[in-house]
């Protein structure tokens, strides 16, 4: 399947986030989440496992009980069930990727 920008709408899921699913099946999912500088990803946890990339912007990124600037270039993992949030702390974009696909988000 493809998905192309202009067929996919980006959705507010908090203040200052917006979200855009990129592409995915029952087992994948790749999530475009943009980022207004001071917005929160709160923290919170899932049975997916996930893995993301900073593709522009800076975050503090809290996994657990350890916390870690991020920037451009940059990824992280998170294990399924673990406690996760972000801060951003300059305007950015982060892209996502579930395993499972996140139905709660179709």
């Amino acid at each position: 399947m493809f998905f192309k920008q202009s067929d996919v709408s980006s959705e507010t899921v908090g203040k200052g986030v917006t979200r855009r699913i990129l592409g995915y099946d029952s087992e994948i999912m790749m999530v475009q989440v943009d980022f207004e500088k001071g917005s929160i990803g709160d923290p919170h946890r899932h049975p997916h496992r996930q893995t993301s990339y900073v593709v522009s912007g800076i975050f503090e990124v809290t996994i657990g009980e350890e916390t870690q600037r991020l920037k451009a270039g940059d990824s992280f993992f998170v294990e399924p069930d673990h406690l996760h949030g972000v801060v951003c702390l300059e305007k950015g974009t982060l892209i996502d990727v579930f395993n499972p696909s996140r139905e709660d988000f179709l």
